[in-house]
């Protein structure tokens, strides 16, 4: 469509808007009748760790919203020369996990307690062996039930309980509810798929009994919906809240609020068994869709759903790219010192090209990109720690690659639980996130690492904005019936363009030997922790 005609598809309201608040960048993205993006916007804000809790403050959260979604509406001005006054369906989607607890009156009652946070183990530990179950540090159930176990005075206040994502939109809408995979993150979702496990939520009320608390787990959590149902409608409030300039309409029917982990499953067309995606920036997880329950329970791997229900093994890693992005700004400011100008994508397309021309073992260099805990490899805080023997081939390439090696080397340990004990069958892995901005490099490694096929679909730069924007549409245009992988494979991805990494043999045994080394020096990370508080 040319410009006048995209024009009248934004002002007939024919769009979906997906926002999406990650880790380091708040994104807005609009779509058409095509599922095609028109438009963007972006914000971007980091973490801060304050009372010893990595977490966002409320009003950055509506500062970065306002932005993104103003900077999107500037864009669709500049480029079709309309005002976006009206939209077709909308949703919302944010960092999964975490804690935002309020009382009677709608009041915070402690900062965001963000997915980042390894402050809940002896809970989490607590509750797995209750359940039989594996809970997350994560989860929000393990951050409430620390807090019990911590006499936190706050607990007793409680009314509501949710996540980011569910709290943007209960502002937005005034709707309790959050989608399904969110709700994963929260508690434990029955076999069915479409709700809280009931026999576990009566273990926990009998733990609230005993501690004397008189609510019960059904009093404070949202209620889960599941792809496709209607979650609400945008308010008057709600519509200034998003767009304070008064010109949005209220009254856009929104779609069940989501986790950044199922947006990118949307947005990779990874919602069948058999399909798996991994998103590698601030944080690393992948994704598998099942085709029967795990054997057993394993700490290192949580049990999730899919936006519509269906069993999801996910390995998760708090850390991925920080400890790179540091080390680019590093010689970032050498160039400048020594009067060299190179702009920031063009170093980073430097670095991750030269680390292909690193030994396949990285010359013996390890390094450990840990800015928090990794629950994965037992450790309950991080320092970032690079190592190597007086013999090891230090130069820059070998550097290069064990920095991208480090990115994916705790995701490989989880995932080798998945391929070597349970025989989980995985035809092909689909990456998005910074990692893979630059053409090959970090598919081809991680193809390597994790001897899988990985592709990159030409829309993987569109990510977790646009795969909410997706469930908006489907929640609009589906037909009577339509499941969302159905959707999905006929509506959208039906001529999409993919580019597949085959594993190299040299990098899956280089990276053998990396991660050897990698595993034998977990004892020193954790002597750095201990060394450097």
């Amino acid at each position: 469509m040319d410009a006048e005609k995209i024009g009248a598809v934004i002002s007939e309201g024919n769009t979906f808007l997906g926002l999406e608040l990650g880790s380091t960048r708040i994104k807005a993205v609009l779509i058409g009748p095509d599922h095609v993006p028109l438009a963007s916007g972006s914000h971007d804000w980091e973490n801060r760790l304050e009372g010893g809790y990595w977490t966002y403050r409320l009003e950055d959260v509506w500062a970065g919203i306002q932005d993104a979604y103003a900077r999107l509406v500037e864009q669709v001005a500049e480029k079709y020369g309309v005002e976006l006054t009206r939209i077709g369906a909308m949703g919302f989607s944010a960092m999964m996990h975490g804690y935002l607890a309020f009382d009677r009156e709608n009041n915070l009652l402690v900062p965001f307690r963000t997915w980042r946070n390894t402050t809940t183990g002896p809970a989490a530990q607590e509750l797995t062996e209750l359940f039989g179950f594996n809970i997350p540090q994560r989860w929000s159930i393990a951050h409430l039930y620390q807090a019990i176990l911590n006499g936190e005075e706050h607990v007793n206040k409680i009314a509501f309980l949710t996540t980011l994502a569910g709290y943007v939109h209960w502002k937005l809408t005034g709707e309790k509810v959050v989608g399904v995979g969110e709700a994963s993150g929260m508690f434990p979702i029955a076999s069915d798929g479409c709700r809280f496990d009931e026999a576990m939520a009566e273990k926990f009320n009998r733990l609230l009994e005993q501690r004397g608390y008189s609510f019960r787990l059904a009093d404070i959590l949202p209620a889960v919906l599941s792809a496709g149902e209607h979650a609400g409608v945008l308010t008057e409030e709600g519509a200034r809240l998003l767009d304070p300039s008064g010109k949005l309409c209220a009254g856009v029917p929104l779609c069940p609020p989501e986790g950044d982990a199922d947006t990118g499953m949307v947005a990779t067309n990874s919602v069948a068994p058999r399909t798996g995606n991994v998103s590698a920036g601030t944080s690393v997880f992948a994704m598998i869709v099942l085709e029967r329950p795990l054997s057993k329970v394993y700490p290192e791997i949580d049990m999730v759903t899919t936006p519509d229900g269906k069993p999801v093994a996910m390995v998760h890693c708090n850390t991925c790219t920080s400890d790179l992005d540091a080390w680019v700004r590093l010689f970032s400011e050498l160039l400048e010192a020594a009067g060299a100008s190179v702009s920031k994508p063009a170093l980073y397309d430097l670095f991750y090209e030269n680390a292909l021309k690193g030994a396949p073992d990285c010359g013996g260099l390890v390094s450990f990109n840990y800015y928090s805990g990794e629950p994965v490899t037992g450790l309950d805080e991080g320092r970032p720690l690079f190592l190597r023997r007086p013999d090891a081939q230090l130069g820059f390439a070998n550097f290069a690659r064990a920095q991208l090696y480090a990115t994916m080397a705790t995701l490989k340990i989880g995932m080798d639980l998945l391929f070597d004990q349970e025989k989980v069958q995985l035809e092909l892995l689909l990456g998005h996130g910074g990692l893979f901005k630059t053409p090959v490099v970090g598919q081809k490694l991680m193809a390597g690492a994790l001897k899988v096929p990985v592709a990159v679909m030409e829309t993987a730069g569109e990510g977790g904005p646009w795969g909410m924007a997706l469930l908006a549409a489907y929640m609009k245009n589906r037909a009577e019936g339509q499941s969302l992988d159905s959707y999905l494979s006929d509506k959208v991805f039906a001529a999409a363009k993919t580019r597949i990494e085959q594993p190299d043999e040299a990098d899956t045994a280089g990276f053998a030997a990396f991660i050897r080394d990698y595993k034998n020096s977990i004892p020193v990370e954790k002597a750095a922790v201990e060394a450097l508080r």
